[in-house]
């Protein structure tokens, strides 16, 4: 049989065409010896049902061997026939019939002349051949050769580009990044078109091997907060990532806050604006998140959409964001402690209506809202993780049925339902998730102070959470900045958002075109 024919029936995909490149890294070299590359293949992949060792011979009466190895659940049987245009190189360039070709041919041919439709690597360890097997590849081992020749021929389907589900927009660009990295990459290159654009990539993990690329802008980012990040993400290298939230916890700068530290995103103008503003991103393969680092606390007020709306619309919508946050923090605490402590702050004709609804309520205030704050947490974590079609509707019922019950059930009165209905609409107005979270978790502590201590037990609250704020850092950033420490110029853009040419002409941004964030 000839070698032609023989290798038609490997299955295998090049990358991109080009010479064939070698790596030298010898820790475990590939013997010549064929037999004991293929012992360890055998043993290494040993009950692995989807890996595929497929042996064969050439030259003149067959005496030569060699096999091919790869998984055929990484690859495309379309790329069946990618050896063909090799092996018709070689013997187009070399001897002419294939059944002539020998070791030698072979080892000058890739190591000289290379394939010239398709883009090949030489590897000459053991370590570097399963780890391209495990990433796709076809490696395929000849007799005495000290190398292998590995060729790309990744064929999982994953899900392609399309809008945004967590951060829908009106006006502005529908594409999300998806769970290929490299097709994440090419669409922040496609909006970010500079060779200051700087993107690193490593493989953590002994077990994964997850890739892992951050970018940044050369000019843009802060050259301490570089080097500040680099330290801490090269700790990340022996732990197994599975997602770009493992890498926030590795890294943050207060693990036990309950306050995000870093803000993520799905869309690639985001992350492109991100690295505009001098962000560093990180990528993680197998998740569409981008995490965005540092994150400051009025950052997570700001949406991608505010620049693409007008200046006036977007401030105000921006307030509306800030007031949503209050409501959210401390709504229910405000209302038990009035309630409570300080019912002559309340106008007489509100105060007779809360009398009124609360009159064979066996609960005081406290209690009340605590059971209401659960069913409500209840329901919203319902609504989540049941499927989407049914997840809607049962949070909607169910938020109907249980009100109303409670109600007539007397365990709650319809002030708390409404004062526990407006906290969750306020959390649900903020856009990232992660500071919603927050929130939830904030509120349950001032219930205790404000049912304690009143009024008092409140502003204790405020000020252990602003003292906290104070004092907490996104990579060695200040949290609260630009609010603390104050700067004027850099405020056009927290609060309300200044006209873009107010912004375009600021120093700070002198490296951009202005900005959405999210």
């Amino acid at each position: 049989m000839k070698w032609i024919d023989l290798l038609k029936s490997s299955k295998h995909s090049l990358h991109a065409g080009g010479t064939a490149k070698t790596i030298e890294q010898p820790v475990n070299p590939i013997s010549e010896n064929l037999s004991e590359n293929l012992q360890k293949m055998e043993k290494m992949f040993a009950d692995c049902q989807d890996v595929v060792i497929y042996q064969w011979r050439y030259g003149p009466e067959l005496e030569h061997t060699a096999f091919s190895i790869y998984f055929n659940t990484l690859t495309q049987t379309k790329h069946v026939n990618f050896m063909k245009a090799s092996l018709q190189d070689l013997v187009t360039h070399e001897v002419g019939p294939a059944t002539m070709i020998n070791v030698e041919q072979i080892i000058d041919f890739f190591e000289s002349s290379g394939v010239s439709t398709e883009k090949a690597q030489l590897v000459d360890q053991l370590d570097t051949a399963v780890d391209h097997i495990l990433d796709g590849h076809v490696v395929i081992f000849f007799n005495h050769w000290k190398k292998a020749l590995s060729y790309f021929a990744g064929g999982v389907e994953t899900r392609q580009v399309s809008e945004s589900i967590n951060e829908p927009v009106v006006i502005g660009p529908h594409e999300s990044a998806v769970e290929n990295l490299q097709k994440n990459i090419g669409l922040i290159r496609l909006r970010v078109k500079s060779s200051d654009f700087k993107l690193e990539s490593f493989k953590a993990g002994d077990k994964t091997k997850t890739q892992i690329s951050f970018g940044y802008l050369n000019g843009a980012v802060n050259p301490e907060t570089l080097a500040e990040f680099k330290k801490r993400i090269a700790t990340v290298k022996h732990e197994e990532i599975l997602e770009t939230s493992y890498i926030e916890e590795l890294i943050e700068d207060s693990t036990y806050s309950v306050f995000p530290q870093f803000r993520y995103t799905e869309r690639p103008d985001v992350a492109a604006a991100s690295l505009l503003d001098g962000k560093i991103i990180v990528l993680v393969s197998g998740t569409p998140s981008i995490m965005i680092c540092p994150g400051l606390f009025l950052e997570f007020f700001q949406t991608s959409e505010d620049y693409y709306q007008r200046a006036a619309y977007s401030s105000l919508i921006r307030l509306l964001r800030i007031f949503a946050f209050v409501v959210a923090l401390s709504l229910p605490s405000m209302y038990i402690a009035l309630s409570t402590f300080h019912s002559e702050l309340i106008p007489t004709v509100l105060l007779l209506a809360i009398l009124d609804t609360r009159e064979g309520i066996p609960f005081p205030a406290f209690v009340e809202a605590l059971l209401m704050e659960f069913f409500f947490e209840l329901m919203r974590e319902a609504g989540i993780r049941l499927p989407r079609p049914v997840g809607s509707a049962v949070s909607i019922v169910g938020a109907l049925v249980i009100g109303q019950a409670a109600i007539q059930a007397k365990i709650a009165s319809p002030a708390m339902v409404i004062v526990v209905s407006l906290t969750g609409i306020a959390s649900f107005s903020l856009p990232q998730y992660s500071m919603a979270v927050s929130l939830r978790i904030l509120r349950f502590p001032l219930m205790v102070l404000a049912a304690s201590l009143g009024g008092f037990g409140l502003m204790i609250g405020f000020l252990l959470v602003l003292l906290h704020l104070s004092g907490l850092r996104s990579m060695g950033q200040p949290y609260l900045s630009p609010a603390a420490p104050l700067s004027y110029r850099l405020l056009l853009d927290v609060v309300i958002r200044a006209p873009l040419k107010l912004l375009l002409r600021s120093p700070r941004n002198r490296h951009m075109h202005k900005v959405p964030r999210n």
